[in-house]
């Protein structure tokens, strides 16, 4: 691409930067090798966090003597900060660094704190003494102390620190690589998310085959340590591709500008509405077409009668600089569009709760399991095998056999929507609770008899939960990047990111309160003594409530417009995920 055409770029709004500051050529930077060094950061972070989650809950049982209830809390709470913190990784890109600094800087605190992590659990002397009655409930083992627990907690929470960064801004940079106004790239675009997906699928694989077997049967420092390694190889590939990345500048934190006009609604709440919505300060230059719903917002773009719209355009621009409040109406609609995210962001959180029994309670099960294959042991963390494994085949059948039948029967150009697909994946997270509950009975009655399950009874579930992730976790990173506005890129994908960690927090409070409910009935240091399948039924009830709630919202939301040119036709077309 020669200068001239790069202009016409920036002067689309489309203004895409080389390292050293320039207009990027587009024809030496960007697209998939671009995109696929950018990804690399992501695997990391995918390998580290799936390498420390799938079997922690065993080491805070096995090693640190802590009960299994206190233990699967502390694994949700770290896997929910990790995925809360996108939204503040995805604030200080937007506001001020960019994805590319932001990224870079994240990932160096995350390879800090797994090396924190590595000693933590090296160290002789932050294990409690060994003991061999961890599941009697006569308590005689001596759970670690505060002192033994800091490290291993300031570690946790210092990765999950560095970890939101990463997430909040990898997938974002990467769809930076690809023009949407270039034909070809906009289709390489459109295959983007699920190969994202996918190969951080295959990273996963790895975690908990690979560094799952390592931690539990060569050493948890050996496991972790190798986690840190790879943070610095894949900041080494990250920095070394820099030449071949284009760059977007920051624009001002969007929570900036979702506050002014929550603000300026609230003050002119008692205002009447102008008599036409044309009358809204900015409504002619408006990048975003204005709409009716949640019309009490707009009033944040109703300029003060002292300066009315018959007044000439430049005494009014004056009058909107010196008044931050006055909001313009593609503002107010950019945060309409926020709003019109959080019926379903508040519809997906249910499915990332189920998802956490599967590093928790599901792990613990496999443990009470005979998991001999011949000589070999089977690690029960290594279970996810399966789950990822199901991924891994969803978003691999998804482009050649799921979207073109799908585009048949529907004769959408996509297939299917990113509401369908939340939807499919909601499902197969109610199956996988019915499943999880009969197994678990099945599991309990069978000792009761000393008969020991095997733990491939437990492959249903994960396969099941897997497949249901492989539709939910494409379609909602689909949804709310594309449903967003396009200047909040970085904080919509925290905020999809926000429906994972309250799963998980959720999943805390849900443990918490059913233990305490029950007085520790359903949930027992000993799960032979416990009534597990209750709460993964209690999941699969909860479950059909969501869904049901899910498609009265779904069926209500309407997609966001192209972004449309100004023509002596004015034509809008509607765009689907």
């Amino acid at each position: 691409m020669d200068f001239n055409e790069n202009q016409v770029a920036a002067e689309a709004g489309d203004t895409v930067f080389d390292f050293k500051g320039n207009l990027a050529d587009k024809s030496k930077t960007g697209g998939w090798l671009a995109a696929g060094l950018i990804l690399s950061s992501e695997l990391a972070e995918r390998v580290c966090a799936i390498g420390i989650s799938m079997n922690l809950v065993t080491y805070l049982v096995g090693n640190l003597h802590l009960p299994t209830s206190r233990s699967a809390n502390i694994v949700t709470n770290f896997l929910g900060t990790l995925n809360l913190a996108p939204l503040l990784g995805g604030f200080l890109a937007d506001a001020k660094f960019g994805r590319y600094l932001t990224v870079v800087v994240s990932a160096t605190i995350a390879a800090a704190g797994t090396g924190m992590l590595t000693i933590a659990t090296s160290l002789r002397s932050m294990l409690p003494p060994e003991c061999d009655g961890v599941r009697r409930e006569g308590h005689e083992c001596i759970e670690a102390s505060g002192r033994q627990l800091a490290l291993l907690f300031a570690s946790l929470y210092t990765i999950a620190a560095g970890s939101g960064g990463v997430k909040a801004n990898v997938s974002g940079f990467g769809s930076d690589q690809f023009d949407g106004n270039n034909p070809k790239e906009e289709k390489a675009m459109v295959f983007f998310f699920n190969w994202f997906y996918f190969g951080i699928s295959l990273g996963s694989l790895f975690a908990v085959t690979v560094l799952v077997y390592i931690q539990d049967y060569v050493g948890r420092g050996w496991g972790y340590g190798m986690s840190a390694a790879i943070w610095v190889a894949a900041l080494a590939v990250l920095i070394g591709g820099t030449p071949r990345y284009r760059f977007r500048r920051p624009k001002g934190s969007p929570i900036t500008v979702v506050g002014h006009v929550l603000w300026g609604a609230w003050r002119k709440r008692q205002m009447a509405y102008p008599d036409h919505a044309t009358r809204l300060n900015g409504y002619d230059s408006a990048t975003v077409p204005h709409t009716d719903r949640f019309r009490f917002l707009d009033k944040a773009a109703i300029l003060e009668e002292s300066h009315s719209t018959s007044a000439p355009s430049e005494t009014r621009s004056s009058f909107v600089q010196s008044r931050p409040h006055t909001s313009t109406v593609t503002e107010v609609e950019e945060v309409k569009m926020v709003l019109k995210l959080l019926p379903i962001w508040a519809t997906c959180i249910l499915f990332w709760t189920v998802y956490s029994q599967m590093t928790t309670f599901s792990v613990e099960q496999a443990t009470y399991m005979n998991r001999k294959i011949g000589s070999f042991t089977y690690p029960s963390g290594s279970l996810s095998f399966f789950l990822f494994a199901a991924i891994l085949l969803i978003t691999s059948l998804n482009e050649k056999l799921l979207v073109p039948l799908a585009r048949r029967l529907t004769r959408n150009a996509g297939g299917i929507t990113c509401l369908q697909r939340i939807g499919i994946g909601l499902t197969y997270s109610i199956l996988s609770m019915i499943v999880s509950a009969v197994v678990e009975k099945k599991r309990r009655d069978l000792n009761e008899e000393n008969v020991i399950l095997s733990v491939f009874s437990l492959v249903p579930q994960f396969f099941l939960v897997g497949t249901g992730e492989g539709f939910v976790y494409v379609g909602q990173l689909e949804f709310f990047i594309q449903e967003a506005p396009e200047r909040m890129k970085s904080m919509s994908t925290g905020l999809f990111l926000s429906t994972i960690s309250m799963g998980f927090f959720s999943s805390s409070v849900l443990v918490t309160l059913v233990d305490k409910a029950t007085n520790g009935g359903w949930i027992k240091n000993d799960l032979n003594n416990s009534r597990l399948e209750y709460f993964y039924a209690m999941l699969a009830v909860l479950g059909v409530v969501n869904i049901v709630v899910f498609v009265i919202f779904a069926r209500r939301h309407r997609y966001k417009v192209k972004k449309y040119e100004i023509n002596n036709q004015h034509e809008d077309k509607s765009m689907e995920c």
